[in-house]
This record gives C-alpha cells, structure tokens and sequence, in this order.
C-alpha cells in the first residue's frame, strides 16, 4: 500500500474521523513486516487492538458453546409462548375491527357537504378572530411602553 496515504488514514484516525475499512486497512498494514521506519512506533498498537480482539474473544467462547447447548423443551416452550402471543394479537385485532365503525366525515349529497364546511370555517373564523383581538391588546401594550419609556 502506498506510503502517503497510510499517512493520510493514520491522520484521520487521531482525528477520529475513519472508517471502518480505513481502520481495517491501517490494522491490515501494521500487522505487515514492511512498515516505514518512521510508524513502527505505531506497530504496537495496532498489534495491540489485534490482541486485545482475540482475547475477547476466547473470554467469549464459553458462553458461545452454552447457547447451543440449550435443552429441546425449552425451546419447545419459547415456540408455544410465541405462538400465544401472536393469537392473543390476531384475536384483539380482529374484535378490534370489527367493534370500531367511525365517520369519516364523508357527504354523498353536496348540499349537506356544502353546508357542513360552511359551519366549520365559521367556527374557524370565530377562534382566528378571538386570537387576532388579542393581537390588539399587544399592540395597546406596545403603544403605552413606549410612550412611558421613551428612547
């Protein structure tokens, strides 16, 4: 692998900012015989992560053969309580549905329908007009500070 950009990828690596495959290719390049003489003092820390990565993974090996292991009733069981769960969810949606009938506000005359959104863009006018008076009294408040604190 070319010099220059070993170094560029072990500059982004103090900088924090590599990736995976980066990474790889610097752990890939320190575990060679043929590292510059001016990054061999990076040789043993790169030799380092691979130790300490093997280590972990003897540590992890017990518990890896336990999980196999694992006796046929329990699995038996952990199928069947699955499977009840699954029904207990089908059941609820199924009453579900079938209980919950809703009006989705739909008009098959255009009369009615003309006369239903007449009645809710009066309503929406009442509030937006509530809400613009007391825009005014802000405008009140803004008047009498500024005659009172004058710049």
């Amino acid at each position: 692998m070319e010099l220059y950009k070993i170094e560029i990828i072990l500059e982004k690596y103090f900088e924090g900012r590599t990736t995976i495959v980066e990474e790889n290719e610097l752990r890939t390049y320190f575990s060679s015989p043929e590292v510059a003489q001016h990054l061999i003092q990076y040789k043993s820390m790169f030799g380092f992560f691979v130790e300490a990565k093997a280590a972990q993974l003897q540590q992890l090996k017990p518990f890896l053969q336990k999980k196999s292991n694992k006796k046929p009733y329990l699995i038996g069981l952990s199928i069947a309580a699955s499977v009840v769960v699954l029904l207990g969810i089908g059941f609820f949606d199924y009453y579900n549905k079938q209980t919950i009938t809703q009006d989705l506000g739909t008009y098959d005359n255009p009369e009615v329908a003309f006369k239903a959104t007449q009645k809710a863009l009066t309503l929406l006018s009442n509030n937006v007009n509530v809400g613009v008076k007391s825009v005014q009294y802000i405008g009140e408040y803004e008047n009498s500070k500024n005659f009172i604190f004058k710049k």
